[in-house]
């Protein structure tokens, strides 16, 4: 944020040394660049949160069906007990018809006994029926629910792999076209499911300077035709300084600024020599603040393009 409150501050200062025209570009292009890498901050944090929320939603499946699996496993042997009990009761129950038959004509007492029995039997067995009979629905949905829970996982599960083979594929591509460059500070890397592409300003720029060399303008014409061909991506494209103080009189006037202009230097480049869609990117400035070795400035000028795969089908999965 205090790029953004710097950039129209130096341009105010600037206002007398500059023609109206060229102040008047610089402001409007300021303005650009707050509304452009605000928005794009909203929807890289947001699909940040939403893919944490799908990690976590695969984990509550996960849990689900180890559970229901435990349940399913209990019922099935309650309703094995149950069974084993009907077949006694069953028997039970034949052995008593015998016998009533046998001492029906015994006496009316002996009869009223047995009667008593067997209709106290009949009754037990009824209640053991009604209680299978509701084992084995609740079983049968619970069947149904443990399956469909696999599926939704099998489904979550085919997604994030077809994901991960694209991010692998791509990056694959991303290698290839770039590999000209490999040992002239670039470099391509795959974590967390993004793409890293990390360029040295010693490829791209001359010292405090905001436009491209020529052999930095190449790799970035070959990554932007890799790229244009794919269309559910998030590029964010980061500028980086190292900590010496940038003193100049004209743009760029600090190292804010600085790592912001060339950012916007790189995705001018990428979309003249490209169809990439430009509402797929996003420029943004960390000056010296997120240095990947303090003990080298070098490597820690650069700018770090990431690409992200783009996630909502997969939310769109959990939300169903």
């Amino acid at each position: 944020m205090n790029k953004l409150i710097l950039i129209p501050s130096v341009i105010l200062v600037l206002a007398s040394c500059v023609p109206a025209k060229k102040y008047q570009e610089l402001l409007e292009r300021s303005e650009q660049c707050d509304t452009e890498l605000t928005a794009m901050k909203e929807k890289y944090l947001s699909h940040e949160a939403e893919n944490k929320e799908l990690n976590a939603k695969v984990d509550q499946l996960e849990r689900s069906i180890a559970s229901l699996t435990k349940d399913t496993t209990m019922m099935g042997n309650n309703l094995r007990q149950l069974k084993a009990k009907y077949d006694k009761l069953v028997a039970v129950n034949e052995s008593l018809e015998t016998n009533y038959d046998k001492l029906r004509l015994s006496g009316a007492k002996e009869t009223a006994v047995l009667s008593a029995e067997l209709e106290a039997k009949q009754l037990e067995l009824q209640q053991r029926e009604d209680e299978l009979m509701k084992l084995e629905q609740a079983l049968s949905a619970r069947e149904k629910k443990l399956e469909e829970q696999e599926r939704k996982l099998a489904e979550l599960n085919e997604k994030l792999e077809a994901q991960e083979r694209a991010t692998a594929l791509l990056k694959e591509r991303v290698s290839n076209a770039l590999r000209a460059f490999e040992n002239k500070g670039l470099t391509v890397e795959e974590r967390n499911g993004k793409i890293y592409v990390s360029l040295e300003a010693k490829l791209l720029f001359k010292s405090g300077s905001t436009a491209v060399e020529a052999e930095g303008k190449s790799a970035l014409i070959e990554l932007a035709k890799v790229l244009e061909t794919e269309s559910d991506l998030e590029i964010v494209v980061e500028g980086h300084t190292d900590t010496d103080p940038l003193k100049s009189s004209t743009h760029p006037a600090n190292n804010w600024e600085l790592s912001v202009l060339r950012s916007t230097s790189v995705i001018d480049i990428m979309l003249n020599n490209s169809k990439m869609n430009p509402a797929n990117l996003m420029a943004a400035g960390r000056s010296e603040f997120h240095p990947v070795d303090p003990n080298d400035k070098a490597k820690n000028r650069r700018i770090e393009i990431i690409i992200s795969p783009d996630l909502d089908a997969l939310f769109q999965l959990i939300k169903e």
